[in-house]
Formats: structure tokens, C-alpha cells, sequence
């Protein structure tokens, strides 16, 4: 990526954090309490301390040497010694050092165990979905900075909104519901934890830019203000960019810009502030999957195309996103052993699509040189005629799409408050958020830009209000020194309220509301065996509340929904040293109320969609990663996973989840010279699973090699960051599978999607302005 010279970790100019870093036969909360510690942060000795994980407070990092000759330090994926679950942490070093600049998070975590993510138009230059152990986007959370943030009515993500990847730290991914203390809407499927980049104590200030593949181009500048010793030391980072591309498939180009600040305010020696606000504007042009004839007429880069009068066309398929997010922290020892961390914080996002019917549909989607003529009438725009009832969409006066609107903000606060008793710990707090959704769409005639029906010009009009609280209260024994047992319990509250003049697929009107819970109780057992080598055990229940898509009903009350839950069985053990990082764990998880769906007529509507809770599914695995440090600059690393997804019963798989997944490769970093080869393989997995419980439209295996080299210029003065040049190359083999299942056009024809050609990026970064 365009790589901050701010930070330059590995090029002989690393980052440490303020607190030193604690030793590996530490406490969790111990580590915590220290602040952010930079993942894989070399001490003198070699030794390497472990991570922490959604850092309970902010500090500012400190440039200088850091000693980048240990596996810990250069491994693409490692487990910290502190973790008490599956967790692997991406460094902020290697996501420098090997992401392409206009990737996102899920870029960032595609080389994590058991994790499937790829993007079709290209790193980073469409919105893509992660799938983790086989749970799919809205089954996991996703933080930033420790806060939890979805969307309300599915709890899904957007990878392309609210971040970019310069702003970004380390980045972890935890495979399980957490402890008692793990906030968010879907604990359910496990947590991805980003974290936002955090000032330096230097004053730095960096211009950067790429272009590469498929005319992307990103650009932007950064700065920071070092130490401020007339304001107690505080300091703060300013970044702004932008991304423009053309993206790989046709017509589907991206142009987005974005704003990103931190301010860390020491008041005393007790007492943090910590404000930081982004904003984030963004316009794409969005294909969905396209046939196989398709693929065979036009190439696997089909995506779009620039024909006003198809359904395909981009400007009908467009999506303009506008997110903000900002919050203010508050770290403090208020003294007698006692600690506060509190966030309240802020997020909204402002969607407006356009998009067409059936946008790669086959007969129904093409193109009329002249509206059809059924029975002697003149067919109107819409309408449907022929035996088989096709609609007339796409022709001279015809463009039949819809025009959407989703806004929606949430206000929320995360509150913890700790002591040390010395045997046992404290630690309780509460999670609070409400979110209010306010969504519109109507059919229009993108020909005239009128909408087709005047009289009733919305078929969606509502507001879905969103109120989550989750208390939560952990102790942590130690009956032992290096042994913590570690009881919690959580109770998930979630209430869900519709007021929609016009509902969703009904038309109708609705007033609803609905009130879930349950209790998620949870045991994590950790032990460090030595400063090197720990162990931890985990049982732990997950929970989801209900979609709201269950009130698209005339009668909510009619779905018999109770909210899903897992219930997690887990054991691992991590080691980490200079020459070696090793990893690996076990997993059984018993999905209960697994939610599906049967039509049934409802008096004055018909055939709809009912929902009701049926059996269950079963996830088990084994996960394990590694990286050896053989000398002279090299690294090697390698990573995998077996699992396994089987719905109780039927013994069918899941839809989209691979029965394996590996990665691999070899790192050198020395003398300012970076290079790596890194390969990821994904295993074959079912596209859809037909309502008889049948895998159908199955995936094949797929792999993808990326390769990166860089080269880090110093001056003199290592203190002064150095101009860095960057030159990423993804998917070095040209592979083009076909590697995931979209669903279907209007006539039932399959939709999918291809892996991106190669694409070459080269970036550079330029300090300016000391």
C-alpha cells in the first residue's frame, strides 16, 4: 500500500509504544492496562510480547528502531500468548509492507485461518462480503477501536465505507463468541477487530500515492503533530485521501474520498482523553454476478456496460454512501485499584442506489428496439406479456428500476470499570446503542426519471428503531500465578420496532415491535505454561437476535423466531519466540435455532414468507499457523484449517463455507529491501443450499499468489521518516475461477462471479514539510 512513513515498521524504522511492553506470563488485563502494544514488538533480548486485543486505552506510539530479524515480528498472521480464544492478528507492519493501497479489511484478514474473502473488481474497489469458520457477514462482528458497528437490520458490514486502509493499525481476527466483556450485535460467529492508526510523538508529515491496475489511483497526505509538551504532551494524527479506479470488471469504477483524525490528550498521570472522528464519501457502480454465457461472449471481466438503453448500464446501477463516525474515550485510574474505560461514540451511513430489475438477466433484461405488442395491445413499460410472462424492462422509453434510500445513525457508549483484588479480578461494564433506520424505495422509469406509479410512488417506506443493551459482569481467578480462570455473564437485550406506512414486500402499513434476549454465560481458562508458551480453554455461548427482514410480514406475530444461538467448545495453545510462532486449536460449535422459512397463505395476501426456527448446525475444525524465522532476512510462514459445517439432521454443509482453507509463503526484510510471496487456497464449498436441504451450484477449490516488493530510503536521522516505494502484484498467476454464487436472473439463470486478473500496483510515500 501506499505505506505511511510515518510509522515505516521493518524498514530498520519501527514502532514501540509509550508503556513498555509487558512480558509474556502477564495477565490479559494486565497487558490492557499497559495501552496499545504494537503486535509483535521486539524487546531488546529478542523476546517477543504478546498482543493485545481491542486495547482499553489509547497511547501514542513511539518512533524508533525496532529489531525485525524474529518471527513474531514478521509473520503475516500469529496468535498473541495472551489470547484466551482462536485468534489470529494481522500486524500494522505486514498490512503496510503487502496490502495494495485501495484494499480494506477484508483484504487485510484474507490470509487468516478458516477465513474466505475475495474481491471481484479488485482489491478494495467493491464491497465484499468475509465469511469466518463458514459464518457469513452479519454472524460476526466487526469493531473499530473496540466499538461495534452494523447494520441494525441485518447486522452486515460495508467494507468499502467509514475507513480506508491508511488509517488503519493492526487488525485481529478472534474465531469465537468472546468473554463475557465482547460487545456487539453478532458475538454469535466471532469478532474482526480493527484498529484506527494512532499519532506519533514526532512531528511527521507524509504525502503518498499509487496507481496501478485498471487506472486505480490513490492519493492523500498525513500528519502528525509529535508531542505537544504545552498541552500535556497530547498529540494527534490527520489523514486525508482518496481512491479512484475503473475497477477490474466493465463499467464498475469506484471514486472515494475520505477524512481521519485522532487527538490523544493526556490530562494527568491517572487520565486519558482520546477524540477521534472520520468521514468517509464514496460513489461505485455496482455489477452483480453474470452468466456463463456471459462470461464466454464478453470475458470474465464483464461486469456493466455503458448501453442507456439495458439494464446493465452503469449509470442505473449506482450506489452513492456517505458515513461519518467519531467518539470520545476516557481512560482513568480513579485510584483504590479502580479503572474506567468509556466510549461514547457516534455512526451514521447514507445510502442512495439506483439499480435495475434484473441487471444480467437473460431474455427479460434485453434490450426492445420497440415496445412489444401481447393480444394486440401495446405492452406498458413493466408490463408483462408472451406465454411465459416476461416483463417488459429495457428498451426506447423503458428503464424499469428502483430508486432506494437508506440513513440511518446510532448513538451508543461502551463502559468498563476494573479492579485487581490480587486472587480474583472485576471486571464490569455495559454495552448501550440505539439506531434509528429510515429507508424508502420505488420503482422507477430511469428512460423519463419519473417514477411508473405517481398515485403510490414508494412500495418501501419505514423506520426501524433499534435498542441494544448488553450488561455484563466477569471474574477472573488465579488460584495459581500463571493460571486464570475466568467465569463471566452477559445478558443480550435487543428490542426491534417498525412503524412502516409502507412495508416492505407487503405494501401494507405496520406498527410492530419485539422485544429479544437471552443469556450468554462463559468460562476461559488460561495458562502460561512459560514466557514463551500458553494454553486456554473456552466455553462459550453466542447469540443473534432475529433479521428484521422477519417483519415483512402482514403479521410479524405469525413467525415463531426465536433468537439463534451457539453454544462453543474450543482449545488451543500458542508459542512464540525469535526463531518460531506456533499456533493451533480445536473447535466443536452447536448452532441452535437455526432460522428458515416456508410460504404460507395468508388470508388477503396470498403466499408469503413465514419464518420459523428448525433444528440446527454443527461446526467443528482444527486451525493451526506458524512461522519460522530461518535467518539472513527470510521468514517463512504457513497457515490452514479442515472445517466442517453440517446442518443437524440433513447432514447438508452451509452454503459458502469451505472445507479447508491454507496460505503460505516466504517473507525478506533487510537493509531497507522488503519482499514476500504469499499464496492463499480456499477448499471447495456448496453455492446454495436448495430449501429439500441439498447442496447445489458447488464451488471449486480456487487459490490466489500475491507478491510484493518495497524499498525504504533513510536518511541519517532515524527519527526522520523515509521515503518508501512499494510494488504490490495480486494474483501473479492470472488465475480467472469462478469463485462465488451471486443467485439468479429473473428466468432462474445462475449468476457468478470471477476471481480479478492480475493487477500491479506501485505506490510511494515522501516525507515533506520538516
Amino acid at each position: 500500500m501506499a505505506s505511511t512513513a510515518l510509522v515505516c515498521m521493518g524498514m530498520m524504522s519501527g514502532v514501540s509504544v509509550t508503556h513498555a511492553a509487558p512480558a509474556a506470563d502477564k495477565s490479559r488485563d494486565t497487558m490492557q492496562k499497559k495501552g496499545r502494544v504494537t503486535s509483535g514488538t521486539a524487546k531488546k533480548d529478542g523476546k517477543v510480547a504478546a498482543s493485545t486485543i481491542a486495547p482499553t486505552g489509547e497511547q501514542i506510539e513511539t518512533i524508533g528502531r525496532t529489531k525485525v530479524d524474529s518471527a513474531a515480528y514478521q509473520a503475516p498472521t500469529k496468535a498473541p500468548l495472551a489470547a484466551f480464544q482462536p485468534t489470529s492478528v494481522i500486524s500494522q507492519h505486514f498490512i503496510e509492507n503487502n496490502i495494495p493501497p485501495s484494499g480494506s479489511y477484508d483484504t487485510m484478514v484474507a490470509l487468516a485461518p478458516s477465513v474466505m474473502t475475495i474481491g471481484s473488481n479488485g482489491p478494495g474497489l467493491a464491497e465484499n462480503k468475509v465469511s469466518v469458520r463458514g459464518f457469513s457477514d452479519g454472524q460476526y462482528n466487526v469493531l473499530f477501536d473496540g466499538i461495534p458497528f452494523a447494520d441494525g437490520n441485518n447486522f452486515t458490514h460495508h467494507t468499502t465505507s467509514y475507513y480506508t486502509a491508511h488509517d488503519l493499525g493492526d487488525i485481529s481476527v478472534d474465531r469465537g463468541p468472546g468473554d463475557a466483556s465482547t460487545m456487539g450485535y453478532a458475538t454469535f460467529g466471532g469478532t474482526i477487530a480493527v484498529n484506527g492508526k494512532a499519532p506519533t510523538d514526532r512531528r511527521a508529515v507524509e504525502a503518498y500515492g499509487s496507481m496501478g491496475a485498471w487506472n486505480t489511483y490513490t492519493y492523500g497526505g498525513e500528519f502528525n503533530s509529535g508531542r505537544m509538551r504545552k498541552l500535556n504532551n497530547a498529540s494527534f494524527v490527520f489523514d486525508a485521501g482518496g481512491v479512484q479506479s475503473d475497477g477490474y470488471q466493465t463499467y464498475a469504477g469506484q471514486q472515494r474520498y475520505n477524512f481521519y483524525g485522532k487527538w490523544i490528550q493526556p490530562v494527568n498521570d491517572h487520565t486519558t482523553l482520546t477524540f477521534m472522528g472520520m468521514y468517509n464519501n464514496l460513489v461505485q457502480y455496482v455489477p452483480p454476478g453474470v452468466t456463463t454465457g456471459e462470461i464466454a461472449a464478453y470475458g470474465a471481466d464483464y461486469g456493466l456496460s455503458n448501453n442507456p438503453n439495458s439494464q446493465n448500464y452503469y449509470k442505473y446501477n449506482v450506489d452513492t454512501i456517505q458515513t461519518d463516525m467519531a467518539y470520545i474515550g476516557l481512560n482513568s485510574d480513579i485510584g483504590g485499584g479502580w479503572t474506567i474505560d468509556n466510549k461514547t461514540y457516534t455512526y451514521a451511513y447514507y445510502h442512495h442506489g439506483h439499480n435495475e430489475n434484473d441487471v444480467n438477466g437473460t431474455t427479460q433484461a434485453q434490450y426492445l428496439d420497440a415496445a412489444p405488442v401481447w393480444k394486440g395491445n401495446v405492452v406498458a413499460c413493466g408490463g408483462t406479456y408472451g406465454a411465459s410472462k416476461m416483463t417488459y424492462n429495457s428498451g426506447p422509453g423503458c428503464e424499469y428500476g428502483q430508486a432506494m434510500r437508506q440513513d440511518y445513525r446510532a448513538w451508543g457508549d461502551t463502559f468498563a470499570v476494573k479492579r485487581d483484588f490480587g486472587l480474583v479480578k472485576l471486571n464490569l461494564g455495559f454495552w448501550l446503542e440505539h439506531q434509528t433506520d429510515t429507508r424508502q424505495q420505488g420503482n422507477i422509469n430511469w428512460a423519463t426519471g419519473q417514477f411508473t406509479n405517481p398515485t403510490a410512488p414508494l412500495n418501501r417506506l419505514m423506520t426501524l428503531e433499534n435498542l441494544s443493551a448488553q450488561p455484563y459482569v466477569q471474574l477472573t481467578f488465579r488460584p495459581l500465578p500463571n493460571l486464570e480462570i475466568s467465569p463471566g455473564f452477559k445478558y443480550a437485550l435487543m428490542v426491534r420496532q417498525i412503524n412502516a406506512p409502507v412495508n416492505q414486500k407487503t405494501g401494507t402499513p405496520l406498527n410492530y415491535d419485539q422485544t429479544y434476549g437471552a443469556p450468554m454465560p462463559s468460562l476461559n481458562v488460561h495458562y502460561m505454561v512459560n514466557p514463551n508458551w500458553s494454553a486456554y480453554l473456552q466455553i462459550a455461548r453466542g447469540f443473534l437476535a432475529p433479521d428484521a427482514a422477519y417483519f415483512y410480514t402482514p403479521d410479524p406475530a405469525a413467525n415463531k423466531v426465536s433468537p439463534e444461538n451457539t453454544m462453543n467448545y474450543q482449545i488451543g495453545t500458542a508459542w512464540q519466540s525469535r526463531r518460531f510462532t506456533l499456533s493451533a486449536d480445536v473447535y466443536y460449535i452447536n448452532f441452535s435455532n437455526f432460522v428458515t422459512s416456508a410460504n404460507q397463505n395468508i388470508p388477503g395476501y396470498g403466499l408469503m414468507t413465514v419464518y420459523y426456527n428448525q433444528g440446527g448446525v454443527n461446526y467443528y475444525g482444527i486451525e493451526g499457523e506458524a512461522s519460522y524465522h530461518l535467518g539472513a532476512g527470510f521468514t517463512l510462514f504457513a497457515n490452514g484449517s479442515l472445517n466442517q459445517s453440517k446442518t443437524q439432521g440433513t447432514g447438508a454443509p452451509i452454503a459458502n463455507a469451505p472445507d479447508a482453507t491454507a496460505a503460505g509463503g516466504l517473507i525478506y526484510e533487510h537493509d531497507g529491501l522488503y519482499a514476500s510471496v504469499i499464496d492463499k487456497w480456499i477448499g471447495a464449498r456448496a453455492g446454495v443450499i436448495s430449501s429439500a436441504g441439498k447442496a447445489m451450484n458447488g464451488l471449486d477449490p480456487f487459490n490466489q499468489l500475491d507478491v510484493s516488493i518495497g524499498y525504504t530510503v533513510h536518511g541519517k536521522d532515524h527519527s526522520v521518516p523515509p521515503i518508501k516505494f512499494q510494488l504490490s502484484v495480486t494474483n501473479l498467476a492470472d488465475s480467472k475461477k469462478i469463485f462465488s454464487y451471486y443467485g439468479t436472473t429473473a428466468e432462474g439463470a445462475a449468476l457468478w462471479n470471477t476471481q480479478p486478473g492480475r493487477g500491479f500496483f506501485g505506490s510511494i510515500s515522501v516525507p515533506i514539510g520538516f
